[in-house]
């Protein structure tokens, strides 16, 4: 292995250790904290460059590595192919998800903002899945041609090593009543006051340590949970209301959804899943 390939086994192994660090700072499962410095040991000791198996491989050759599972996988294949890592980026506080959609071709600033704070969406993934189950053209802007534009350069961008996604995509995704109790556990904790902080970089001039963030498992599923720190969530003054939740399993790859109070219709006051309303009916109606 050359010096360049060590040197980017070597990065991508420290992005893994300093996730390990955060998750055990935060309270995450111990379990996953070893998993990340598992992989980052089998990364460091590759004898090939990690980003010439994913480039020859993609990701089902990044998963067969020894203690590479699909998800971190998933997290060094967006490290070889973007140069960051959503994940790490949530993790320290700094994410930016409008920067992160500007890096597709056709997405200025913003039309970002906009699907952002439309669909929730944060990771390139997801954006994908998006614009697959036609949710995307439906924002303001987008319409049926731009997202056809916008799929084609997703799908060279990341879909090489890996199935093609499609509405059906989001059926494996956890039930509402646990999406729910994971936001009221989150938001009773955060209004005790017993979970960590971190400061996000986002519409915070002075850094200060305010955004709770909360690791917890339910039903085989392991969540993170986060405050919305988002423009939409500022302006109305919502901060401490929406709540974002990203889950994964060891099967499937990371989904994500926000949990607001509703403030029309028959749901007014209850705590509804974005984008799963009629679940949210027969779940208060039973």
């Amino acid at each position: 292995m050359n010096d360049a390939a060590g040197s980017i086994n070597a990065h991508c192994a420290d992005r893994l250790r300093e996730a390990a660090d955060l998750l055990e700072a935060q309270g995450a499962n111990p379990f996953r904290v070893s998993a990340y410095r598992k992989a980052a040991a089998t990364v460091l000791a590759l004898p090939e460059d990690v980003s010439a198996i994913a480039a020859r491989d993609g990701l089902p050759g990044l998963e067969a590595l020894p203690s590479i599972g699909r998800g971190i996988a998933a997290a060094l294949l967006e490290m070889t192919r973007t140069g960051r890592w959503t994940q790490l980026e949530r993790l320290r506080g700094n994410a930016d998800p409008v920067q992160l959609l500007t890096v597709v071709p056709g997405l200025g600033h913003r039309l970002a903002e906009r699907i952002h704070e439309e669909l929730h969406v944060d990771t390139l993934e997801s954006l994908e899945v998006a614009a697959h189950d036609g949710r995307l053209e439906e924002v303001p802007g987008v319409g049926p041609r731009r997202a056809a534009a916008i799929r084609a350069s997703l799908q060279a961008m990341l879909s090489r090593g890996r199935p093609r996604p499609s509405p059906q995509t989001r059926t494996h995704e956890p039930s509402v009543a646990t999406l729910l109790e994971v936001d009221q556990e989150y938001r009773h904790k955060a209004e005790a006051g017993t979970l960590p902080t971190i400061a996000p970089r986002r519409f915070n001039p002075s850094g200060e340590s305010w955004l709770p963030v909360l690791h917890t498992s339910r039903d085989g599923w392991h969540f993170t949970a986060l405050f919305s720190n988002t423009a939409q969530a500022h302006q109305l003054n919502r901060t401490r209301d929406w709540v974002v939740l990203y889950f994964y399993d060891d099967e499937h790859a990371e989904g994500q959804h926000t949990v607001v109070t509703e403030t029309h219709g028959a749901l007014i006051g209850r705590r509804v899943v974005r984008g799963r309303e009629t679940e949210c009916r027969d779940h208060y109606a039973g």
